[in-house]
């Protein structure tokens, strides 16, 4: 199953995505079983069973035309949101750094959360925005001390986050990853999270960027340096990962960053990314 969250008179609403591209529809999960929770983190929050029976739910209903609503964020303000830097060989070697002997790991405020179709603000503070394509993990359950053969127990799915990022801030001797990383609409997350039930394995998931159309990234998640399972592992040592949770995983080669000459986004670019299992995640920049 995938989960949206969408606009449906006026209110964010939980709802399955269903059909095929070019035909899927959208279920309101709530007004379908008055039962289930209106948000999707409260559907993820509610545990496997609850997901089941929303899958059920969702089975049973014919739902509306996609085109007929907004898609939003699916989580639009998700507990914490956890991102590991480095994590492809390729992207390493274009940015000039050597391979971690362990996940680098940064986080980023809810705030800078956008839906699909929403704008990325290009702050005044910055001339090097760049864009990253990351295959998103959504935590399922509560997460402590995971033995990484357990560590995809944990997930309740997976989506496509844009780590957007202004290199002069993040690289600068006056900057520092959090000004780079964190500004208002710097994470664009969507347009679904595919449950671990249409995507049991992230290990060979092809993850793409067009800028205006062109390809820029064109990566599969088998290179990542450090897997899922690695990763919550490794993060659950330290911090305790909670329902909603969103991991970010890396980006591969193919940023501005790394561009001969580097180039970087402009206001009146588009930024469409892609992922095997998950869909397109599209949006202008301002």
């Amino acid at each position: 199953m995938r989960l949206v969250t969408c606009r449906i008179d006026g209110e964010p609403r939980a709802a399955a995505l269903i059909g095929e591209p070019g035909s899927e529809r959208v279920v309101d999960l709530h007004a379908a079983d008055s039962s289930l929770p209106a948000d999707v983190l409260g559907l993820i929050q509610g545990g496997p069973a609850l997901l089941d029976r929303a899958g059920a739910v969702a089975a049973c209903s014919s739902g509306v035309p996609l085109a007929e609503v907004t898609l939003l964020a699916p989580i639009p303000r998700p507990p914490k949101i956890v991102c590991i830097g480095v994590n492809y060989a390729d992207h390493a070697a274009e940015a000039g750094r050597a391979l971690p002997r362990w996940p680098s790991v940064f986080l980023k405020a809810p705030s800078c959360i956008v839906g699909p179709g929403d704008p990325i603000v290009k702050p005044p503070t910055t001339e090097q925005l760049d864009y990253e394509v990351e295959l998103a993990v959504v935590i399922g359950k509560q997460a402590k001390s995971v033995a990484r053969e357990q560590a995809l127990e944990y997930v309740a799915g997976y989506t496509i986050m844009n780590d957007v990022s202004a290199r002069d801030l993040q690289l600068g001797k006056d900057g520092g990853i959090i000004l780079g990383k964190n500004f208002d609409s710097s994470a664009p997350l969507g347009p679904a999270i595919t449950l671990v039930d249409e995507i049991p394995d992230p290990s060979n998931l092809g993850i793409r960027t067009w800028v205006n159309g062109e390809l820029r990234q064109n990566g599969n998640t088998h290179t990542l340096i450090f897997d899922v399972a690695a990763i919550i592992a490794f993060l659950t040592q330290q911090l305790t990962l909670e329902p909603g949770d969103v991991i970010a995983t890396g980006t591969p080669a193919g940023v501005g960053l790394g561009m001969k000459p580097q180039v970087w986004l402009q206001p009146g670019d588009t930024v469409r990314m892609e992922i095997d299992g998950i869909g397109v995640l599209e949006n202008p920049v301002v």
